[in-house]
């Protein structure tokens, strides 16, 4: 149900200077999905009354990600004057005027933060008289974060940002984690109040937690018990950090589902991942996207699969493969490489050292060797020789091959497109299919064969090779 009480604000104004990139921070991606996706997400399953969210910095890109994935929601622009203060200042100016409850502030950096770790400080303060809560963590190398001063009654006091602090505040390990849980009408009256007497010239929201404690209202911290909870995110070391402590709880996650993973140091799991019970992912093997993997198929090693689906008891090893079908019981790689638009029916067979792109390869057939298969449609129980190569593209446009059911075709085979080689034909080995082949014929590109006698003792005199031919000759050997 909706919480008529609740309204969120989510920080996504920064550049991100730290992160060195043109992407802005919050799109750089964690399990597959763009860092403020996380926290939009989080936000989504709180169902407040209203959630509005701040930018500037690449505010189109970021918009539309917003908009997306939290429909129904506000987006303010932050104006020229700087600092999280003046963010939420405005955040609550966009507020209807009869909305009376309280103010969650969250970052759009914090991605790993849960609902139920702000249900449990939502509910805390509920039940306490404080006029705003805020959480809090301890770490053991706090270096950048504002700390948490408290009383000598063990109250919070105040927040001192890492840069005004002083020797003594700097050795507190007690971290502000950027959560605040504001009443509205004690937040807009000292929102108004707030200045830019800091080393940055901005408007701190930390700052309002001083003016409330100088107004006599009381502020209370709540520590969180996983500092990584609250970890943010404003460099690449920091990205890697979350990425694989968000990646341990997924992987986790699915082994307690069912799923076998041998090792997950090194198996990746993208959050739109579906993987059934009964599969088991070997070393190195990444499921990207939203890849679907059915009941016992075998994934690995060193596989990435990208937006894939994965039918019953297939097995997928050394193979990267994108946006592709690979049915119940196939055999895929090791060392394929599927391209997008590659169908693999059931008991088919992408074998060694073969790509695949645009292609349809029916049930039961294979393509075990060293190919090239471009826009391509195989029949059923047909078998496509070693080193075949469907010669698609003519400069200008690509163009099809049909391959029927129950062909044979020979080894190092070139069919150039458009062609069609019909139900039951053979191709031998070493044919350039330059037209169609009928049902049932037998396509073949031979030339007779020519032996020059004699051709290397005349044309490579004195080379082991030119030896080894005299010495084998019936003159030379006695016979």
């Amino acid at each position: 149900m909706t919480d008529s009480r609740l309204a969120i604000v989510i920080l996504a104004a920064g550049q991100g200077t730290r992160m060195k990139s043109e992407t802005p921070k919050l799109l750089h991606t964690l399990a597959g999905i763009p860092i403020v996706s996380h926290v939009l997400a989080t936000a989504r399953e709180m169902d407040a009354a209203y959630t509005v969210a701040v930018v500037r910095h690449e505010r189109d890109r970021l918009a539309e990600v917003i908009e997306e994935q939290l429909p129904g929601g506000m987006i303010v622009d932050q104006d020229e004057i700087p600092g999280t203060g003046r963010a939420v200042e405005q955040a609550v100016a966009a507020l209807p005027l009869d909305f009376a409850g309280e103010v969650l502030v969250v970052n759009g950096d914090v991605p790993l933060l849960d609902a139920d770790t702000l249900t449990s400080l939502i509910e805390s303060h509920r039940a306490g008289s404080s006029s705003a809560t805020l959480l809090s963590a301890v770490l053991d190398d706090p270096t950048g974060y504002g700390r948490i001063v408290r009383d000598a009654g063990g109250r919070l006091d105040r927040i001192v940002e890492h840069r005004d602090a002083t020797a003594a505040e700097l050795a507190l390990s007690e971290i502000n984690a950027g959560v605040y849980l504001f009443g509205l009408a004690e937040l807009r009256d000292t929102l108004a109040s707030l200045g830019t007497e800091n080393s940055q010239g901005e408007k701190y929201l930390t700052d309002v937690v001083g003016l409330l404690r100088a107004a006599g209202s009381e502020v209370a911290a709540v520590p969180v018990e996983d500092p990584w909870l609250v970890a943010g995110i404003n460099d690449r070391a920091q990205l890697s950090e979350a990425a694989a402590k968000l990646n341990a709880l997924i992987v986790r996650g699915w082994q307690l589902a069912g799923v076998t993973v041998q090792d997950p140091a090194t198996t990746w799991i993208d959050l739109k991942a579906t993987i059934a019970n009964d599969v088991e992912l070997l070393p190195g093997t990444q499921i990207r996207g939203a890849t679907v993997i059915a009941t016992g198929a075998v994934v690995g090693p060193d596989t990435t699969l990208l937006d894939c689906e994965v039918g019953e008891r297939a097995v997928v090893k050394r193979t990267d493969a994108t946006l592709s079908v690979i049915g119940a019981d196939t055999s895929v790689g090791p060392f394929a490489y599927l391209r997008p638009n590659t169908i693999l029916d059931a008991g088919g067979k992408i074998g060694t050292f073969v790509e695949t792109k645009n292609s349809t390869i029916g049930a039961g057939s294979k393509v075990p060797h060293l190919s090239y298969i471009g826009d391509t449609t195989v029949g059923t129980g047909s078998n496509v020789g070693a080193g075949t190569i469907t010669a698609n593209y003519d400069g200008v446009n690509k163009n099809k091959t049909i391959v029927g059911s129950h062909v044979r075709t020979g080894s190092h085979n070139v069919f150039v497109a458009p062609v069609r080689i019909g139900d039951g034909a053979y191709t031998g080995a070493g044919t350039v299919v330059r037209k169609d082949i009928p049902s049932g014929a037998l396509g073949i590109s031979v030339a007779p064969q020519r032996n020059l006698e004699g051709w290397v003792v005349d044309n490579r005199p004195g080379t082991d090779a030119a030896t080894a031919a005299q010495d084998s000759t019936p003159e030379q050997s006695g016979d």
